[in-house]
């Protein structure tokens, strides 16, 4: 392997990394083909899933427009609790999803995982009270929380360390999808108002959730555990994977499962920094997507969509620029001053009621950097992180330390507060400028490690080796 000049960071100069056909076997196989037939048979999948997962979290504010308030008899304090409990669970259940993921595989767990979290979402339909309502958000909490730690670590077994962060990015860009289409949706299911009960809300979860759990069943046929398994991979390609990742990373090596390399993930001070660097993103991000549909209460349901159609468009246009040039932080940190200029504009608007268009804009310059920043900040770990167990936990540790950031973002919107919420978009704005902080800290961390390593003479080589130590081995290169 041989270094960028500019970054340190390992490329292999072998025909794998070439656009010409390369042999992986008794047959050629062409890279660039190979990758779209990767990507074809694995990023509709999960991101389809994900999709799901988002709506199903998110229609709850939805749900609180169509009246669900008023039939549960729940205060909007109490409603911030509900969303409150879902969080707690999401952190709770994260690193014990995805050591189960490490032992069952992603074809049996993430569809089961989704079926779960289905039934619970359709059931939420139905409940009569605020107790119940408390208890279906936090169990759909526990069951939507392995998916997006799962599927990060199940990139990291198809995909080399560069092509990992832009499919990460498609992932993630469901969210905004979701967001775009989920208020669309719930204002046509809501138009069921009077079919069995008085509003229409309780539809919204029910056929939402029914939806889920038809796919989710249909996804024990379209979603597939690893390469050595894969049904729509020929042998030459089986075997042209493997070198590949050979001679980029750990992901061809038989590692079993153990308790020590997640207390290596628990003892690295970069996997903490890769969960403070998410941390100070959720709290923007899932307020966002939770508040919104009241921050523009409405009589259509166009009003929400054009921002998330923004969003996705910055988090694709932003994930290729940073895969092009080989630079995460940078775009991270770019990306979070961007969406602090949308809270600048949200609290400078002193009568969001008269002048419904400037917080408008705001949210436009809110989405369009938050969505970006956290795609690239989620795909950190997946990169750097080396030792199959030790990056299951890392990206685990990772959503739970940033789903802190949700579970007191939820409290922060009280309905009093409104229709300016000075409190909540004045502490987003302190998180999106903590958020530049954190990042800033972690490339000088990864910088100085790699120039230590440098330094040192040993050279970054990547192979398939009984004696590789993980990230902590010094012929580890980080990203950054």
């Amino acid at each position: 392997m041989t270094f960028s000049e500019n970054r340190k960071t390992p490329i292999v100069d072998t025909p794998a990394d070439s656009d010409a056909e390369v042999s992986g076997g008794s047959a050629p196989v062409d890279e660039k083909k190979l990758l779209r037939k990767l990507d074809y048979n694995l990023l509709p999948a999960v991101g389809v899933l994900y999709l799901l997962s988002f709506l199903d979290r998110s229609n709850v504010g939805n749900a609180r427009i169509e009246g669900m308030l008023d039939d549960l008899h729940m205060t909007g304090n109490q409603y911030l609790t509900g969303l409150t409990l879902y969080f707690v669970a999401y952190v709770i259940f994260e690193v014990p999803c995805n050591i189960i993921l490490k032992r069952t595989g992603p074809r049996v767990w993430l569809p089961t995982l989704t079926i779960a979290w289905g039934i619970v979402a359709t059931l939420l339909g139905i409940v009569q009270d605020m107790p119940a309502f408390f208890v279906a958000r936090f169990f759909l909490g526990i069951t939507e929380s392995g998916l997006f730690p799962g599927v990060v670590y199940y990139f990291s077994m198809w995909y080399k360390r560069r092509e990992r962060q832009y499919r990460i990015s498609l992932f993630f860009s469901a969210a905004s999808l979701a967001g775009a289409f989920g208020g669309v949706l719930a204002y046509g299911i809501g138009r069921m108002s009077g079919i069995v009960w008085e509003h229409g809300w309780r539809w919204i979860f029910i056929l939402e959730g029914i939806l889920t759990v038809l796919v989710a069943f249909a996804a024990y046929w379209f979603i597939h555990n690893y390469p050595k398994t894969a049904q729509f991979l020929t042998e030459d390609e089986r075997r042209y994977i493997h070198q590949r990742l050979a001679a980029d990373s750990d992901a061809t090596n038989d590692e079993k499962f153990s308790w020590s390399a997640v207390s290596d993930a628990l003892k690295d001070g970069n996997c903490w920094l890769y969960g403070l660097g998410f941390h100070t993103m959720s709290l923007p991000l899932y307020t966002l997507s939770l508040f919104l549909p009241g921050l523009h209460r409405r009589q259509s349901p166009t009003p929400n969509s054009p921002p998330y159609a923004f969003a996705f468009l910055t988090t694709i246009a932003l994930a290729v620029l940073s895969e092009r040039t080989g630079q995460r932080a940078l775009f991270i940190a770019g990306s979070s001053p961007f969406a602090a200029v949308g809270y600048c504009i949200l609290l400078s608007n002193t009568d969001p009621r008269q002048k419904p268009g400037v917080s408008y804009l705001g949210t436009f310059f809110a989405v369009g950097g938050i969505y970006p920043a956290v795609a690239l900040v989620l795909s950190w770990p997946a990169i750097n992180v080396s030792g199959q167990t030790k990056r299951a936990a890392a990206n685990a540790m990772q959503i739970s330390i940033g789903n802190l950031g949700a579970v007191l973002g939820t409290q922060l919107y009280r309905s009093a507060d409104g229709p300016r919420f000075v409190l909540g978009h004045s502490v987003a704005l302190a998180y999106l400028l903590a958020n530049v902080v954190i990042v800033s800290i972690l490339w000088t961390r990864l910088r100085r490690e790699n120039r230590r390593r440098d330094d040192a003479g040993v050279s970054a080589v990547v192979e398939e080796l009984s004696s590789w130590k993980g990230d902590a081995d010094p012929r580890w290169r980080f990203e950054y």
